[in-house]
């Protein structure tokens, strides 16, 4: 591979423990690979050239550890980070894989599921603090229903908000120095998930107790899912000044959440995505929540690695080829830059700037007669894409 295109610290790439972690379990077959530890994954990323790794609590610390085994298993954790020089930039909490959570964890009819939700978030937190993170990412996997004859919609909402309410708070009583990103999906597992899209918890977020402290964790499958535009998505985000963190992934439209190797599949989409961070300079982690194919061994699993950070510099790449391409680049001035007739200057509202707007002769018919090449514009996209420009 070429050296253009290996990871650098720099470049911020992560990894769960979930993800190169998965054995290729599916719904319909169980493992087709070996069972890897918290401290072999690290091994592993440390070899492939990853900045960091993520986890669950229970991927790092199985439910059931007895306070002994919680405490080897963390200081051979520790050790292994020290060994490979990983970070981990970001924690978050499993409050979807036991049972306990069937019916959701902090919008559970039940209150001693919810105080259970609350206290194994606690700490989990106090052990993503211990070992460096300063993202904390919120996936409600399990907040939903299969039947809204289960819940009360707004009562739910007014759980999730205490839920978030209550953590912002022990975050700060504590003197945490962490940032809630708050992750959509539409469904599954549930058949529909509270929450569902990036947008919805943008406008969820002002209502929180400590809006300044919550933002957003976008990912690429859970906008595909519902046939979204996931650039445009993380687009609100970032002009909110809420792109906390962000999950890479591929995802086919409409399909089950896919977990693809990122840039695998929406290449056009991938692309712009790529292009819009690092155009904005956007200045946090690029983590991969994704996994390899089932057909992989422990070896393709590392093939799957280094091809996720080795797509995502290569779609930077197009990109920087994209923003230096004259023609391109005259295209995009083109549609710009226009003459603008006597249009009166707009910058902002005022009482004059609206009166001479109701008052100004527009010549809609020549508005609506000019072509903007954009069928040029996207083929030369797609040949800077296909490396043929």
């Amino acid at each position: 591979m070429s050296d253009q295109y290996a990871p650098k610290p720099e470049h911020k790439f992560t990894f769960g423990l979930w993800t190169v972690g998965n054995p290729g379990r599916d719904p319909f077959g169980p493992p087709t690979r070996p069972h890897l530890s918290p401290v072999e994954i690290v091994q592993l990323l440390g070899e492939v050239g990853a900045y960091g790794v993520n986890f669950h609590d229970n991927d790092l610390v199985p439910i059931d550890a007895t306070p002994a085994q919680h405490d080897q298993i963390v200081k051979d954790f520790k050790k292994a980070l020290a060994d490979t020089g990983l970070k981990v930039p970001m924690a978050t909490t499993n409050l979807f894989s036991d049972p306990a959570f069937k019916d959701g964890a902090f919008t559970s009819n039940d209150p001693r599921v919810r105080a259970y939700a609350l206290s194994k978030t606690m700490k989990a937190m106090d052990l993503g603090v211990e070992l460096g993170a300063k993202v904390y990412v919120f996936w409600g996997g399990r907040e939903g229903v299969e039947t809204d004859a289960a819940k009360d919609a707004l009562e739910a909402g007014k759980r999730f908000r205490d839920a978030l309410n209550f953590l912002t708070h022990y975050a700060r009583d504590q003197k945490y120095d962490l940032k809630f990103a708050l992750e959509a999906k539409p469904n599954e597992p549930r058949h529909d998930i509270y929450l569902p899209t990036t947008g919805s918890f943008l406008g969820f977020i002002e209502t929180l107790d400590h809006p300044e402290m919550v933002g957003v964790n976008p990912e690429v499958a859970h906008e595909h899912m519902s046939g979204l535009n996931f650039m445009h998505a993380v687009a609100q985000a970032w002009d909110a000044g809420k792109l906390f963190h962000i999950d890479l992934n591929d995802q086919a439209f409409g399909r089950y959440d896919q977990d693809l190797r990122f840039g695998s599949h929406s290449i056009k989409s991938n692309f712009f995505l790529v292009k819009f961070l690092e155009d904005v300079g956007y200045p946090g982690m690029r983590h991969f929540d994704s996994h390899a194919y089932r057909t992989e061994d422990v070896e393709g699993v590392k093939d799957f690695a280094r091809g996720s950070m080795r797509s995502y510099l290569i779609y930077k790449e197009k990109a920087k080829r994209w923003n230096e391409d004259k023609e391109i680049q005259a295209l995009v001035k083109e549609v710009a830059d226009v003459p603008t007739d006597g249009l009166p200057a707009i910058d902002g509202y005022s009482k004059k700037t609206a009166d001479a707007l109701k008052g100004f002769a527009f010549d809609r018919i020549a508005l609506g007669a000019r072509g903007l090449q954009y069928e040029k514009l996207d083929q030369l996209t797609i040949e800077v894409l296909l490396g043929v420009r």
